[in-house]
């Protein structure tokens, strides 16, 4: 099926006036605020929104948020992640309350930490566990580690993959199959193929060829691509890719922060995965900005063996707010009170009801195009069969028609992540708010194809 450019330019435009002509507070603090913020917006991704100017949010509570204009919103992007457990959960917000008044960072322990790294144990079975501020520090600490503990430089990363803003990922395969840095890449320190090695994902032989070099000290992965769109392990991937990484003395390092979708152990407890190292990050604080990563007792304990006391601070792992009370707190109620096991079947059922809404109108209007679920994550992209790659699922984006598809959806208030077509359910979701996108979405369609 074709799709008409023009006519999707025209609604494109028709759905921009709309915007603007609904959301005048919005954009008179958007004009405000382009005096002193680059861009307008206080982090340069928000201006990836669709629209004129992004919406300015005046209140979020659960999987609503109202913008500065007094708009309803059933919030599907929450956060990218970040509020996966709804908008200001009772229970995280409690616990920061009291905790902000008894005080918020000393660098010291308090004893929310060790409750908080017994839960993550008891979801992931790694045993020793650290806290950061993001994903992206936790896992430029854990490539620290890995190359200190095996004395190899390089580490492999899959084609397409995304762990935050960690130098070494930023890379990606070129037509000729060499790693080359990812186009846009921001002021790369060295060439990628001088620290990273590409791999397609699903692709064992390639993997194996990559390890067999014997100068690669981890693998980092997501244990399902999901910043490339959902791009799921093929049978038997993880099991192959275990004994890849222990046969050449690897470190396997799954980054579980998009893929807690899958349970309360991610895909990692779901899967009954075996990494030496797991990262998570934006979902375990409630909001509130927290990441952790565990670890073996093996590799625990060759790290504490390994590292000189005197120079434990200045090695390029840690952080002064690392871990801090408020922090600890926040990550403490969250996943003992929030974004309990129990929860997350609601939440599943919730993410197919999403998913099977959207399959239903792909068919009603022979729509070429697919759906993916993981957990309470899904996903449509277009194309007619999900891809096995990160690589494939790239070549069948459409930034034009995502812009359209996803201003549409806000117009009618719903928000979808802006960098690609995902919706995320949290504790606070509704069938009312999925089905509210089921009908903005088949409106969309039927005006690009009907």
């Amino acid at each position: 099926m074709k799709l008409d450019r023009e006519r999707l330019r025209q609604l494109q435009a028709q759905e921009e006036e709309r915007f603007a002509r609904e959301r005048p507070r919005s954009q008179g603090l958007a004009e405000q605020a382009r005096e002193h913020l680059t861009g307008g917006v206080p982090m340069s991704w928000m201006v990836k929104w669709p629209g004129p100017f992004p919406v300015f949010v005046e209140e979020a509570q659960g999987a609503h948020f109202t913008c500065a204009d007094g708009i309803d919103h059933v919030d599907l992007c929450l956060g990218d992640t970040g509020a996966m457990c709804g908008h200001s959960p009772a229970a995280t917000v409690a616990a920061v309350r009291e905790q902000v008044v008894r005080g918020i960072t000393s660098m010291l322990p308090t004893a929310d930490a060790a409750i908080a790294a017994g839960e993550l144990s008891r979801r992931f079975g790694l045993p020793q566990w650290q806290f950061t501020l993001t994903a992206t520090d936790a896992n430029r600490h854990v490539i620290r580690y890995a190359r200190h503990l095996t004395g190899r430089a390089k580490v492999v990363v899959i084609d397409y993959c995304y762990h935050g803003t960690v130098d070494e990922t930023f890379a990606v395969l070129s037509p000729e199959g060499t790693t080359v840095s990812r186009p846009g890449n921001i002021g790369a320190p060295v060439p990628l193929d001088q620290t990273t090695v590409v791999v397609p994902f699903n692709d064992l032989a390639s993997m194996e060829a990559a390890l067999a070099g014997g100068d690669i000290a981890a693998v980092l992965l997501e244990p399902a691509m999901t910043n490339i769109g959902i791009v799921l392990p093929e049978p038997g991937y993880h099991e192959a890719l275990r004994a890849l990484t222990r046969r050449y003395g690897t470190l396997l390092v799954i980054d579980e922060t998009h893929t807690l979708c899958a349970g309360p152990g991610g895909c990692t407890g779901a899967w009954q995965l075996e990494p030496d190292v797991v990262v998570v990050g934006k979902t375990i604080g409630g909001g509130i900005p927290a990441a952790a990563f565990g670890l073996t007792s093996e590799i625990s304990a060759r790290v504490q063996a390994s590292v000189e006391l005197p120079d434990i601070d200045v090695g390029g792992v840690g952080g002064t707010l690392a871990g801090n009370a408020l922090s600890m707190a926040a990550v403490r109620a969250t996943l003992t009170q929030v974004l309990t096991d129990d929860v997350f079947a609601g939440m599943e059922v919730l993410a197919e009801r999403w998913a099977d809404g959207v399959q239903g109108v792909l068919d009603e209007f022979g729509v070429p195009w697919h759906v993916t679920r993981l957990g309470c994550r899904a996903e449509y992209a277009f194309s007619p069969q999900p891809p096995r790659t990160g690589g494939e699922a790239a070549a069948s984006d459409d930034f034009e028609l995502q812009q359209y598809l996803h201003l549409q959806a806000l117009n009618r208030r719903v928000l979808l992540t802006p960098f690609h077509n995902m919706a995320l359910i949290s504790p606070a979701t509704t069938e009312a708010d999925v089905d509210q996108h089921t009908v903005a979405f088949r409106e969309a369609v039927q005006a690009l194809f009907g």
